[in-house]
């Protein structure tokens, strides 16, 4: 049962750490959100969310929030290897439901599809 929680060694909360992926990871773009990839040396993968003004309110950006936050919770497993992944919401990502915004990140951030890239770089 503890591995569908999420714990704050499991979070990216510094800047610095959010450029370093953002500069030196893997991009790719879906409808809705702007990810960034880049394996680290953990043993476990971190999440990071940006979600700005222009998406909404404060009700609406939080929203967004709690959705990724489920999806990574309950998917962190899925992913081999250890990532940090940063999520960025774009324009439109506050009107999704669940089930779309695990539709969107299971088509970007198969296990098969992060693999293939960053053993390209």
């Amino acid at each position: 049962m503890s591995c569908f929680s999420f714990k704050r060694k499991e979070k990216i909360r510094k800047r610095s750490e959010f450029i370093t992926i953002y500069n030196k990871g893997v991009k790719k773009e879906t409808q809705h959100f702007k990810i960034a990839i880049l394996p680290n040396n953990k043993q476990w993968s971190r999440l990071g969310i940006t979600v700005s003004k222009k998406i909404g309110n404060a009700v609406k950006r939080n929203y967004v929030k709690r959705r990724l936050r489920e999806y990574f919770r309950l998917h962190k497993a899925y992913l081999s290897g250890s990532f940090d992944i940063v999520i960025t919401a774009k324009t439109g990502a506050n009107r999704l439901k669940y089930s779309d915004i695990c539709k969107e990140m299971n088509d970007t951030l198969s296990p098969e599809i992060v693999m293939q890239d960053n053993a390209k770089n």
